[in-house]
């Protein structure tokens, strides 16, 4: 039996068409939403641009776009999506915050099961968010890598968190741990290996969503 080629490369350039067109489509829909902070089929935004996720940065790559701006869509529209249950929450919150964040003469102790323990002295805004999280009833973990994420979710079980990132990372975490609990994110405003920045006030502001209510 003779194989079609030619009808099978049609049928594989029409499916790619198909592909391309449905990824532009959610990535104007997720640029939509991101602009103008009215959110349109988010569930099919975060279907399509993971699912694409290395197309999505290539194409905007070829319009001059930085490529990030898939990363902040999908970290923006998984807010909105997920910030109804997330203030309904009363137990079980935390806080990630990666150890970059930490002061260049930061004394305090990695443990191996909960990352380091912030000695609230005052040299970086961890400090700052521990004492504003302790007043509104959530643990803090400052964590060196995503491996210690997975270990407070399977001891700790929290029931919702704030992840603190650059914006890939945190698409990445917040896809990996929406399905154990109630995501949202914040990225840092200057990231790096360390001595980076956040805006304290708006990790702050996702903390009281869940006083709102």
């Amino acid at each position: 039996m003779q194989i079609p080629y030619e009808l099978l490369g049609k049928i594989f350039i029409f499916v790619a068409f198909a592909a391309l067109l449905v990824l532009l489509i959610a990535l104007l829909l997720g640029l939509y939403s991101f602009k103008n902070h009215k959110i349109l089929f988010p569930n099919f935004v975060l279907f399509i641009l993971y699912l694409f996720y290395g197309p999505s940065k290539w194409i905007c790559r070829v319009f001059g776009i930085k490529d990030t701006l898939v990363d902040e869509i999908l970290v923006e529209v998984r807010n909105a999506v997920m910030l109804d249950q997330f203030r309904e929450i009363k137990n079980g919150r935390v806080v990630f915050l990666p150890q970059c964040l930490r002061h260049p003469n930061c004394k305090a102790r990695c443990d191996p099961l909960i990352g380091y323990e912030c000695k609230l002295c005052g040299l970086c805004d961890i400090g700052t968010i521990c004492k504003a999280a302790n007043e509104r009833g959530f643990e803090v973990y400052v964590i060196p890598g995503g491996s210690f994420v997975k270990k407070i979710i399977k001891a700790h079980r929290p029931e919702s968190c704030i992840g603190v990132a650059c914006y890939p990372e945190l698409a990445e975490s917040m896809q990996g741990a929406s399905p154990f609990m109630v995501v949202q994110g914040v990225s840092l405003l200057q990231d790096g290996c360390y001595n980076t920045r956040v805006d304290v006030d708006e990790v702050i502001r996702k903390m009281e969503e869940c006083d709102d209510v």
